[in-house]
């Protein structure tokens, strides 16, 4: 099955680049207005624990600190980085780390290495066995980082049940805009 996901994978991520690349030169042109610094690049933590450089299209302002999402200010949202996080445009630039095979386009969602709650409850259920994803089912039931146990479980019960069918569903209900992923809280 893995095989096949990674197969899908590459086939899908290649086709978005392609279909999105007009978008993606404008995003990258509004971006470079919006903050000087359109492209926003993070170790994260990947497959089997190891780092690796996950790619997005900033929302935040530059000189915003590395937090999870749920951590920030929300004044560090730019305006156009509202409209990105909105719409998930500004994960596209990901497909670049699914077509490196650092990331699927479904599993669990890559976390930052300071968030150790979430590290150690992702290791007691086995989730860096898997690549991490862009989308899975914490995102499109609205469930962010900021509840680890929570969300590493529902983690677990993705990677026990994936199949073909469920690796379209959440792709297809995060693409019809399900599901609000890491959201920046308001304090």
């Amino acid at each position: 099955m893995s095989l096949g996901i990674r197969l899908l994978d590459v086939v899908f991520a290649v086709i978005g680049l392609v279909v999105s690349l007009p978008l993606l030169v404008v995003l990258l042109l509004l971006g470079y207005f919006d903050t000087g610094s359109p492209l926003f690049r993070q170790e994260r933590v990947g497959q089997s624990g190891k780092p690796f450089t996950l790619v997005k299209f900033r929302t935040m302002r530059p000189e915003t600190a590395s937090l999870a999402s749920h951590l920030v200010a929300p004044s560090s949202v730019t305006p156009l980085g509202r409209f990105l996080r909105k719409t998930k445009l500004d994960e596209l630039p990901q497909l670049w780390n699914v077509l490196k095979g650092e990331m699927s386009l479904v599993g669990p969602r890559p976390c930052l290495f300071n968030q150790q709650e979430l590290i150690e409850a992702r290791k007691q259920h086995g989730v860096f066995d898997v690549r991490p994803g862009i989308t899975g089912l914490g995102q499109v039931e609205g469930i962010d980082m900021s509840t680890p146990e929570l969300l590493a479980g529902k983690d677990a019960e993705m990677m026990r049940d994936l199949s073909l069918f469920r690796y379209f569903h959440y792709i297809i209900v995060t693409v019809l805009g399900r599901g609000s992923g890491d959201r920046v809280r308001s304090h």
